[in-house]
């Protein structure tokens, strides 16, 4: 069979389960559920090169060294596109697929997947996408079904042609019904709507024209004049934002006259809330779900994640409790969509952690904002093996450097100097310097910024192999 091309959308901020997804690192690069992120166990899932081809993610700037981390990070090969505003699923869809084209030919087939999904049979998904293909060969556009277990009002919903059938034509589409009407719906064989698509190229191209021709012109503008960018693909930012914010459902898939449904059988969870991921997580004797150093007397039906803190229940059921380093969260699984509010309220009150992780991950590595007062700031930083920091100068502020762990490339005006454990420099205000680990092991080295003002803003970039200058 000719190799089916995935296509991620990897640029949602994953409110909902904040405080660990926040705007700066969104859940879908997060180990949420087991060991990898959605994002990685999603390209994991389209890595027979039997059955799938290259893959195409679509993501946004802030997001993009993310991507390319852990793609590489799981051995995967794939091209990365970037959206210089949001503009929602179509032409994200539309510009990944105008893209796929120019790449692979116009009938090139394209699996349409978000990137924060969890799907936990991942051999019932590639059967699944089989048997959608011979769909879309026949220039069908056809949306995965889940079958669902409950009547949930979160969920849009698909209503079959034929309900019970494994492939059928769509009758019509439900957007996030109130519970009984959600029930009405499944008794008469809805199912879940997945959000995946599958189609060939020059069908999602006819159909753009014929029902989203806005979107066709724009995007396609958008992928003819895309620039590279080291390893990204940045699209035009004058066509992309002259195309409508619109989600793909509502510009082409209720108005197509070819969509099919495929009953899909996979487990299957948005992970949209809390509660979702509750639900998929493995609990104990009394439905607790708990992941780090947590304990409980007499608590039944929680969800607790803790990063470090030890964190302690008694008498309480039904709660989800959130520990990380800088933020707390105590919420009634009931409740759990209602977060997005609550982050929606941290916003208006300019607080930052409503966006910001006290643990910034940078393509370089990592730093943690360990403490700061007045005129001080104290970080602990990670650099990757062969990473290096940008040549840069602050204005307002001086820094102490001081290695814990590995071997420091440090470059002050015209000198350079390696430093080991235990070994520390000075770093002046208003000196150019860089920061290189040059070694086989991560670094670690602990900052201590001083001066007036000691904002992520005071650094003026003169050289950086990111392109950040």
């Amino acid at each position: 069979m000719t190799p089916i091309v995935p296509i991620l959308l990897a640029g949602g901020t994953g409110t909902r389960l904040w405080p660990v997804s926040r705007a700066d690192l969104p859940k879908q690069f997060l180990p949420l559920h087991k060991d990898r992120s959605t994002f990685e166990a999603t390209l994991m899932r389209v890595s027979d090169r039997e059955v799938f081809g290259k893959p195409i993610i679509i993501t946004n700037d802030a997001y993009r060294f993310h991507v390319e981390v852990q793609a590489k990070g799981v051995g995967m090969n794939v091209d990365i596109l970037l959206e210089p505003c949001a503009r929602d699923s179509a032409p994200a869809i539309a510009a990944a697929g105008a893209f796929a084209r120019s790449r692979d030919g116009d009938d090139v087939t394209l699996l349409i997947l978000s990137a924060d999904h969890v799907v936990l049979d991942d051999d019932l998904f590639v059967e699944a996408v089989v048997k959608a293909s011979a769909a879309s060969d026949d220039g069908r556009l056809v949306v995965f079904g889940i079958k669902p277990n409950a009547p949930k009002s979160e969920f849009g919903y698909i209503v079959p042609g034929e309900p019970g059938a494994d492939l059928t034509t769509v009758r019509s589409f439900v957007e996030k019904p109130d519970a009984p009407a959600a029930a009405e719906l499944i008794s008469n064989g809805a199912l879940w709507n997945a959000g995946y698509f599958m189609m060939r190229g020059d069908v999602l191209a006819s159909e753009l024209l014929l029902n989203a021709p806005d979107i066709a012109q724009a995007t396609d503008q958008a992928v003819a004049n895309s620039k590279e960018d080291l390893s990204f693909h940045r699209l035009d930012p004058e066509a992309f934002s002259a195309s409508p914010k619109i989600s793909f459902d509502y510009a082409v898939m209720e108005k197509t006259t070819k969509a099919t449904v495929v009953a899909a059988s996979f487990r299957w969870s948005d992970t949209g809330s809390w509660e979702a991921l509750w639900e998929i997580s493995s609990k104990d004797k009394d439905g607790n779900a708990f992941q780090g150093p947590v304990n409980a007397v007499d608590a039944k039906n929680c969800l607790v994640l803790s990063e470090d803190a030890v964190t302690g229940l008694v008498g309480v059921d039904d709660l989800i409790v959130t520990v990380t380093s800088d933020a707390v969260l105590v919420a009634h699984r009931s409740r759990a969509q209602d977060v997005k509010g609550l982050v929606e309220q941290l916003k208006t009150d300019s607080v930052p952690q409503a966006i910001e992780h006290r643990l910034v991950r940078r393509p370089w590595g990592s730093y943690d904002a360990v403490d700061e007062g007045e005129r001080f700031k104290v970080k602990r930083l990670t650099v990757h093996p062969g990473a290096a920091l940008s040549l840069q100068r602050h204005v307002h502020r001086a820094e102490h450097w001081v290695v814990v762990r590995g071997v420091a490339e440090v470059t002050i005006g015209d000198e350079v100097q390696r430093l080991g454990e235990n070994q520390s420099t000075y770093i002046p205000q208003g000196a150019v310097h860089r920061l290189a680990n040059p070694g086989h092991i991560p670094l670690e080295l602990i900052e201590v910024q001083s001066g007036a003002y000691l904002g992520e803003d005071d650094i003026e970039r003169l050289e950086d192999v990111f392109g950040r200058v």
